[in-house]
């Protein structure tokens, strides 16, 4: 299917919710679309795999049968139901029940059947607790099928759900069905509701563009990334992964480069968030084994496995990305101060996490890895716990490059933001700023980076570029800055200090100035006198 197909999907999806949520919030609608749409592709992909195990022996029905193939299948082979399960468990890591299944509770829908509500509520329910060997507890937790949002009584609420779950098949009849195709349009559904939501947004949904310049500087080799991507990373971190975008964009990028993923892993202390990005990975055709996300607090770092005392078995990872929440406010106590994460830098102000974010995920970065964190501008020069945390990771030749983005690139927040690379392998004894903060289009709610004309490079490959071949200076866009330089300004990285995109004033020569205006004073007197002429001989009055 062509990105054009794929787009249009999304945009059908989308229409359907904007028609069909009516007074109900948007964010309370999300939950039911992508929940539904995230059961039609693991009931397709369940089938199709069925089909190729049972081979012949898979149920052929007539169009006018409205039951499924598997729930025949079930009702005529009960003694083989067991291990037909343990084989699909083994193959595609999963069960959903015939009576679960999309195209059965389609059915349901279309015949406005009143089991509807309660078989959804058992298929969710089972999806989360024994479909998959890892469990997907809460998986559905934030769907409330029994919401008066969706009606004041259950058959109100039956009859609403029937006409969402038939609007949505329609929907999708038409396209095809395979994971990157679905996927592709979650993650449009997903930013589309970000639109809708606002500052909101900013929990869950880092924009695609920036997205992208992320995951393509993070996969690049990190001791020289003008040598090209890596073929491989064996750990990716996301610590505030939101939807789960970010870590899927490093995973495209590497996999359409010919490499490999291992295991990416995120983390995210929003359960609603937190479901959404569950959800993402599967959808996009990950196995349950392929990725871990965890529930939990970051700054208070919840997640047993980063808790390893032990200098050895410390969690490393190759690459790291995050968009944590800008300037939030935290609790530091004096027991996060002696923790490993923070003890040789200091804690971060209680009025902005920022570098308490940035010191989690720097932690755990892999000696050859590269981090990439977005951030607001105020990391870059505000003075107190802040200055002394950037100081010292500019004295231990950590901060590989920083990037100024421009303003309003955000649906959580309209000021600009900048991208930090740190690096634990860094060789050069600079840092690399490059200033793309003048370099977009304006859209309507947010601007966006603009795509490039007559072969030259868009807006985000200018900025990937520059990072890649690290160029001595690009005039009004980047320079390497030397250390002794960032030192005589107090280690302060404010970008405009470095790469001003201020226009050079034009030089204007006052004599010239003076002699030109002259020139013109004389030539007013001269016509004035012409004029005067004209009026006396048609006698009027003169000026």
């Amino acid at each position: 299917m062509t990105q054009k197909e794929q787009q249009q999907l999304g945009k059908t999806l989308w229409n359907i919710a904007d028609q069909l949520r009516g007074a109900m919030n948007a964010d309370d609608f999300r939950d039911y679309m992508l929940s539904f749409l995230f059961l039609r592709y693991l009931s397709a992909n369940y089938e199709e795999s069925a089909k190729k195990e049972l081979g012949r022996d898979y149920p052929r029905l007539s169009e006018d049968d409205n039951r499924t193939p598997l729930a025949v299948w079930y009702a005529e082979n009960e003694a083989d139901v067991a291990e037909f399960e343990k084989q699909m468990r083994r193959k595609v890591h999963y069960v959903i029940k015939p009576k679960h299944l999309w195209n059965n509770i389609t059915e349901l829908a279309r015949t406005q059947n009143d089991e509807l509500l309660q078989t959804l509520e058992k298929g969710f329910e089972y999806i989360e607790n024994e479909s998959f060997d890892n469990s997907f507890q809460g998986l559905f937790s934030e769907i409330n099928l029994n919401s008066e949002k969706l009606g004041k009584t259950p058959t109100e609420r039956n009859k609403k759900l029937c006409t969402i779950i038939q609007k949505i098949a329609e929907g999708i009849a038409d396209f095809s069905t395979d994971t990157d195709t679905l996927g592709d349009a979650y993650e449009y559904l997903i930013g589309q509701f970000a639109a809708g939501s606002g500052k909101k947004a900013g929990e869950f949904y880092t924009p695609q563009q920036i997205s992208t310049i992320l995951s393509e500087i993070v996969t690049l080799d990190s001791q020289d990334p003008s040598t090209g991507k890596k073929n491989k990373l064996n750990k990716v971190m996301d610590f505030a992964c939101g939807s789960g975008s970010l870590l899927l964009n490093v995973r495209k990028r590497i996999k359409d480069n010919g490499g490999t993923v291992g295991k990416i892993y995120g983390q995210e202390n929003n359960i609603t968030t937190y479901n959404l990005a569950r959800m993402n990975m599967l959808l996009h055709g990950m196995k349950d084994t392929e990725f871990e996300i965890f529930h939990g607090d970051t700054l208070l770092n919840q997640w047993e496995m980063l808790n390893e005392m032990n200098p050895a078995k410390k969690m490393e990872f190759d690459a790291v990305v995050a968009n944590p929440p800008f300037s939030l406010r935290w609790e530091p106590n004096d027991t996060l101060s002696e923790d490993f994460r923070f003890k040789s830098y200091g804690l971060a102000p209680k009025s902005a996490a920022d570098f308490a974010f940035l010191l989690h995920g720097f932690h755990y970065l892999g000696t050859e890895g590269t981090m990439a964190i977005i951030l607001p501008h105020g990391v870059l020069f505000r003075g107190g716990a802040e200055a002394r945390i950037r100081t010292k990771l500019l004295k231990d030749n950590n901060i590989d490059t920083v990037i100024g983005l421009p303003s309003n690139l955000f649906y959580s927040t309209g000021i600009p933001v900048c991208i930090l690379v740190l690096k634990k392998c860094k060789k050069d004894d600079d840092v690399l700023f490059i200033n793309a903060s003048e370099h977009f289009e304006k859209g309507k709610r947010q601007n966006i980076l603009r795509e490039g004309k007559d072969g030259e490079p868009n807006d985000i490959q200018k900025i990937v570029e520059a990072y890649k071949y690290r160029p001595e200076k690009i005039e009004r866009y980047a320079r390497r800055v030397s250390m002794a330089e960032i030192e005589k300004n107090d280690y302060n990285l404010n970008i405009s200090r470095y790469v001003s995109t201020a226009e050079e004033e034009v030089k204007i020569d006052l004599n010239k100035v003076n002699a030109d205006l002259g020139e013109i004073e004389k030539r007013i007197k001269d016509n004035t006198s012409k004029h005067n002429k004209f009026l006396k001989e048609l006698g009027l009055k003169t000026i």
